[in-house]
């Protein structure tokens, strides 16, 4: 591991920090919808898949 002077890394870091780029407001919203989106479309699924299963073993067992 190569011995690096703290302010170096530092200053590397302030670097390297000033070349991020956050997302508009606008971009954030959009994918935040999207992901709630998807979620409830993903619940909605597999709740309809869990039914069918369910439904489905009580017809083979003879469940109630």
């Amino acid at each position: 591991m190569a011995n690096t002077n703290p302010f170096s890394f530092l200053q590397a870091v302030r670097t390297e920090a000033s070349k991020v780029t956050w997302p508009s407001r606008r971009e954030t919203l959009i994918t935040t919808g999207l992901v709630l989106a998807m979620v409830v479309v993903s619940s909605l699924f597999f709740l309809f898949t869990d039914t069918i299963i369910r439904w489905s073993l009580g017809l083979i067992l003879g469940a109630r």
